[in-house]
């Protein structure tokens, strides 16, 4: 829900806050979407590290991102919290889609601590993902709106298949969750950029 412009949103609160990127990670990158955005609006050629479990997906996203910077463009191949990656290494760090897979808390907080040691100082990382609620009414009121939006979508059968998908595999976390959990690693300011039903854009600051 809502997509085009959540990833309209980080993207731009990347560049307002982060003017001299020099290399960004993009944590679940797919087809490089979120990079190419970022990359329309960079002031300067901008080294590109690509991180997906895709092989397809990262070989896609890799031809279509050099072909819009003429800096430097990586590709690894896995999960990021086993692949070694440099410390303070990136301006700025995009994950969308992604986080929702982490487990229990302290997977959430071993995550978000190897993004805070990622982040350059005075560099920033920017999230779009699926979230949870902190109360049990408001996540049924929530999920009735998405599973609204999937019928409207792609019917009662893409509806329940979504669904099963994200109970099966998914465990995401309330906005507010990981807000506090950014300022815990370490981030000194956070930022929610967007919020609509169980769909949130938001990121975090690291002092320089």
């Amino acid at each position: 829900m809502d997509a085009p412009l959540a990833m309209e949103l980080i993207t731009r609160a990347a560049l307002a806050c982060t003017p001299k990127i020099r290399r960004v990670l993009d944590i679940g990158c797919g087809a490089g979407n979120n990079t190419l955005k970022l990359l329309q609006d960079a002031a300067q050629p901008v080294a590109c590290d690509l991180l997906d479990l895709s092989l397809p997906m990262l070989q896609r996203a890799k031809e279509r991102v050099q072909a819009a910077t003429s800096a430097t463009v990586q590709t690894f191949q896995g999960d990021f919290r086993e692949i070694e990656l440099p410390e303070a290494g990136y301006d700025v760090i995009l994950a969308a889609a992604v986080l929702h897979h982490l487990r229990d808390e302290q997977d959430w907080e071993r995550a978000f601590a190897k993004i805070y040691c990622l982040t350059a100082p005075g560099g920033s990382v920017w999230i779009t993902d699926l979230v949870a609620q902190e109360t049990a009414a408001v996540q049924h009121l929530m999920e009735q709106r998405y599973s609204m939006y999937l019928c409207e979508l792609g019917g009662e059968a893409y509806r329940d298949k979504v669904l099963a998908y994200i109970a099966k595999e998914d465990s995401p976390q309330p906005v507010t969750f990981q807000l506090e959990l950014l300022r815990r690693v370490g981030f000194s300011q956070v930022e929610l950029l967007h919020k609509n039903a169980c769909f949130a854009a938001f990121g975090a600051i690291r002092r320089c």
